[in-house]
């Protein structure tokens, strides 16, 4: 209570749909994050008892398509899924996923550095949903690498990785496409 009215710290006083919006830091190529549903407020201090905020259900990040974004990205949806309810080797299994993804889209979705790339996080109860969508209406293809060959296997590694994965259209309005994966949530023995 800091006015006089009691603060419920699960809300945003902007509202249920504010978005927050995250610039780079400065950082050339930095990610642009957008959070799509409220995010709680950090406990005030002198609370230490109290459990940090859940993450929100949907986080939106647009990084310059470069490979030296990778690490960003695998922070992100680390840090995006760490309270979703995954067990770690499922945290871990979305994680390199998306850093395929990411890779793919770079690689093959993008015409250079000035290109972006969009990465999605969505949880559910249920289930959890990454998207990677780039500026190529090109549509990845399934390779069988040779043993000696040093790409080629991303998108086997997302389908053994994963529960479902695929394509999509891009947003409304928007061009190219979107490479999803999905893990389903389960209860931990």
């Amino acid at each position: 209570m800091t006015d006089g009215r009691p603060r419920n710290p699960g809300t945003n006083p902007a509202g249920p749909d504010h978005a927050d919006r995250r610039g780079g830091q400065g950082e050339p190529g930095g990610p642009r994050t957008s959070v799509l549903h409220a995010r709680a407020r950090p406990p005030a201090a002198g609370r230490p008892h109290e459990q940090p905020p859940a993450p929100p259900r949907v986080l939106r990040s647009v990084l310059a398509a470069l490979p030296s974004r990778a690490g960003a990205v695998r922070r992100l949806v680390a840090e995006q899924l760490a309270y979703s309810g995954l067990s770690d080797e499922r945290l871990d299994d979305a994680v390199v996923a998306a850093d395929e993804l990411f890779a793919n889209a770079v690689r093959h979705g993008s015409a250079g550095p000035e290109d972006t790339v969009t990465v999605t996080v969505e949880r559910t109860p249920h289930e959890v949903r990454v998207h990677v969508a780039d500026g190529s209406a090109e549509l990845p293809r399934r390779r069988c690498a040779d043993v000696g060959e040093e790409s080629g296997r991303g998108l086997a590694i997302v389908a053994a990785l994963t529960d479902d994965w695929g394509v999509a259209p891009p947003e409304p309005g928007g061009t190219g496409k979107r490479v999803w994966f999905s893990l389903g949530i389960r209860d931990v023995p």
